[in-house]
């Protein structure tokens, strides 16, 4: 339970209008580690004090929640079609950590009614006002839908491995999201690296292509490396970060969460006009496929 200076201090936020950073993880592919890499993220800076939730965006094929070992009564579905409230479909993780269930049997966006987009819109809003970071777990790859969403949110870590395919889809995913909007704070990291020099490589190879061929500076987060505390962690359903503080790759995650911590990217744009610009691209979705 947080103490009284810290029920204050988000007082002070809602009413000074400061808000959480969405921030968004995707990857070019599936079998990279987005999903485990966006809990260990998550979990780190909950455990550095952060109010963090991650809403799992992958619709139909989440499982966020199986990676702490946890069952999701509820899930975004329950909230969008109104049988719920958002409350009710936030579940705590450890460290206060809280979390959103993408769900199972979701229909395509396509045939989302407008009063889901509505709910969907002002979850985001509130989430924004109680949170301090809101990470959106996509589906891997991109579809007019996820590409629509990721253009409204303030930043995008992208998740990439060593292998030449893997690096080709990413900076396809950099490149359709770029093409909608330019001004996009993109952060690059590599996972699964079989050394320093093939994660240090990788992501300079991205960062080069990026501003060779689309004239886009990037952020390099850095690299997590191949270690089998991770497959051990996952059978286990805990997170590696909490299971195995002492393991590489939890002592270098840390590093990278501070890293993070440290960018300034989300206050590029004062906080009310992010806002804006978040929930006026949001509402544009309604308009297709509308008329």
């Amino acid at each position: 339970m947080r103490d009284q200076a810290e029920a204050l201090r988000l007082k002070m936020m809602k009413q000074q209008g400061e808000l959480g950073r969405a921030i968004a993880v995707v990857s070019g592919k599936g079998g990279v580690g987005k999903s485990n890499f966006t809990m260990n993220f998550a979990m780190t800076l909950a455990q550095k004090g952060k109010r963090v939730v991650i809403v799992d965006m992958d619709i139909g094929m989440g499982n966020i929640h199986i990676l702490i070992g946890k069952n999701a009564s509820y899930s975004l579905k329950d909230y969008l079609e109104g049988n719920k409230l958002l409350d009710e479909v936030i579940f705590e993780g450890p460290y206060d950590l809280r979390y959103i269930s993408g769900g199972s049997g979701m229909t395509s966006v396509l045939d989302w009614s407008h009063s889901m987009f509505e709910r969907l819109i002002q979850a985001f809003e509130e989430l924004q006002k109680n949170y301090d970071y809101i990470l959106f777990d996509m589906g891997a790859g991109a579809t007019n839908w996820s590409l629509d969403l990721l253009t409204s949110i303030d930043e995008i870590i992208v998740i990439s491995t060593a292998e030449p395919t893997s690096i080709t889809d990413a900076y396809s995913m950099m490149k359709y999201i770029h093409v909608r909007d330019p001004d996009k704070q993109f952060y690059i990291l590599c996972n699964r690296a079989f050394s320093k020099e093939e994660g240090i490589e990788t992501n300079e190879r991205l960062q080069l292509t990026m501003k060779r061929f689309l004239d886009k500076e990037t952020i390099i987060l850095g690299s997590l490396p191949e270690d089998p505390v991770v497959r051990k962690a996952v059978r286990e359903q805990v997170p590696f970060s909490l299971a195995y503080p002492d393991a590489l790759i939890s002592k270098t995650l840390q590093l990278i969460v501070v890293r993070f911590m440290e960018q300034r990217a989300g206050e590029i744009h004062a906080h009310d006009q992010t806002t804006k610009k978040f929930l006026t691209k949001l509402r544009s979705i309604f308009s297709k496929g509308r008329d």
